[in-house]
């Protein structure tokens, strides 16, 4: 547990964001601050983090391990499933990439490590296991991601967009929510799968915004029986 902390740990950044609400009754724009985590694949400061964490963003700050904060912008989303890139520009020497794994090789009752910013608690890490896999989740209405990976180690709001690694300090996931009625951890956990996550880090390096996916605009529908 010690040597994937030390292996990790300065992977893991910090993110906040300002963003504005209107307000319909002065017809005001209002500034919201939000936070959540990140973690870094690239020594050219390359960011993962969730798509919800910076969506509508107008300032992202990005603080690392030392304490350095830096100003990102957007390069890369992929809405859909709830992922973005962002970019810093930091010192290679303070950049620490993680090691992108194989999501494909899960399998449920493995080991794995949750590490983010819960409640603004920096570079905090949990443990658990997968707990189930390819499951379908419901981030908003008419908004579900597919085939995520369910874990019981303990992630609370801050932790979103935060690097969920296996006992090698591979990146297995990117910690996106939880199911929790509270709003606290009761050891359901949700992560984007990394190799639904290497889509939009492509698509990011070579210069598109926003990842296209084909829509078949059809659906399954019940047929009704045919009555005698």
């Amino acid at each position: 547990n010690v040597a994937v902390y030390e292996r990790c740990n300065r992977s893991v950044v910090n993110i906040s964001t300002v963003s504005v609400r209107p307000d319909g009754f002065f017809r005001m724009a209002i500034p919201e601050e939000g936070a959540g985590s990140g973690a870094i694949i690239s020594k050219k400061g390359h960011i993962l983090t969730n798509f919800h964490v910076v969506e509508n963003a107008k300032r992202i700050q990005v603080t690392l391990f030392n304490g350095e904060s830096y100003t990102a912008k957007a390069i890369g989303a992929d809405p859909v499933n709830d992922m973005a890139v962002i970019q810093i520009e930091a010192p290679e020497e303070d950049l620490f990439p993680v090691e992108l794994g194989d999501s494909d090789t899960a399998q449920v009752g493995m080991r794995v490590f949750a590490l983010g910013n819960p409640f603004g608690l920096e570079r905090t890490m949990s443990l658990g296991i997968i707990s189930s896999l390819n499951r379908t989740l419901e981030i908003q209405p008419n908004w579900v991601i597919k085939s995520i990976i369910q874990i019981d180690a303990s992630i609370n709001p801050g932790n979103s967009g935060g690097a969920l690694v296996d006992s090698s300090g591979r990146l297995t996931g990117i910690n996106s929510a939880i199911y929790s009625r509270s709003g606290g951890s009761i050891g359901i956990g949700f992560a984007i799968p990394v190799n639904m996550v290497k889509v939009v880090v492509a698509s990011a390096r070579q210069g598109s915004k926003i990842v296209r996916r084909p829509w078949l605009g059809a659906r399954m529908q019940p047929v009704t029986p045919d009555v005698a």
